[in-house]
């Protein structure tokens, strides 16, 4: 008798096998890997959101995370990416100009609120206590959105030009809620978004949506992503129902997904 012959059923335990490899091989070869620039708030809720997109599409989602300008400005700078999330319209104007972005593609999906945050121990309870803050912290407030915001409420409020002198500019919001963390700032003005992940400050003053300029998180498709059905499929979960829900329990106010220009631009 032949040992080598193989036992009955292993011919089919063998193609099953091979089908099982080849497939494998397919879903590897067919995965994308894409690239997407956000603004630093929306980080929490991106992360949660990729992670569910990736086990279920196999694609792979990396994130450059931090302010929009300085994003857009690598962006202009030849950076390559799929998509880009920007934390205001200006932005994301300054990218269409330069046809860098797929105008078909732009919505302004989120929007936020701003607040004003103090150490647990803080007893600041309006914005104008802040007079007595020697260290004010906000993102770059002739850049960053979230700082060029804050300075557009505290002009509103007439704060700006007796605060200005105190103000310590950083990278980015999460830098500004991190100078307050380490008590390095008195306070700080960033999103409300922002400030619900950290357990190190609290929340001094919610600013009214009529006192604060409309906040805008506007998205699109950059004109150069390079594997389009990839970067499209990602664009279209971030529009979900499923991600809406992600968004708004990180605090975003989620907008009616839009085309075109919808914001502060």
């Amino acid at each position: 008798m032949d040992t080598d012959m193989p036992k009955p059923g292993g011919h089919a335990r063998f193609l099953i096998a091979c089908a099982f490899l080849l497939f494998a091989a397919d879903l590897l070869t067919s995965a994308a890997e894409l690239t997407v620039f956000a603004a630093a708030s929306l980080s929490d809720a991106l992360l949660e959101i990729s992670a569910d997109y990736q086990a279920s599409s196999g694609d792979r989602v990396l994130f450059n995370f931090g302010a929009s300008s300085t994003l857009a400005r690598q962006i202009q700078e030849g950076a390559r990416a799929y998509i880009f999330w920007s934390a205001d319209e200006e932005k994301m104007n300054q990218l269409e100009s330069r046809s860098l972005i797929r105008n078909e593609t732009r919505r302004s999906l989120l929007s936020n609120s701003l607040v004003i945050v103090v150490a647990p121990d803080g007893s600041l309870k309006k914005p104008e206590e802040l007079r007595k803050a020697r260290r004010i912290a906000l993102a770059e407030p002739n850049s960053v959105p979230a700082g060029i915001y804050a300075r557009r409420y505290l002009e509103q409020a007439g704060l700006w030009t007796e605060l200005k002198e105190r103000i310590v500019p950083t990278e980015n919001v999460r830098a500004a809620l991190a100078a307050v963390e380490s008590g390095n700032a008195d306070a700080a003005i960033i999103y409300k978004t922002d400030a619900a992940i950290s357990k190190k400050v609290k929340i001094a003053y919610e600013v009214p949506l009529n006192a604060a300029p409309k906040i805008s998180y506007p998205l699109a498709i950059l004109s150069d992503a390079r594997e389009l059905k990839a970067a499209e499929k990602f664009w279209r979960r971030l529009q979900t129902p499923a991600a809406a829900t992600v968004f708004e329990k990180f605090g975003f106010v989620v907008l009616p997904a839009t085309a075109g220009h919808n914001g502060n631009g």
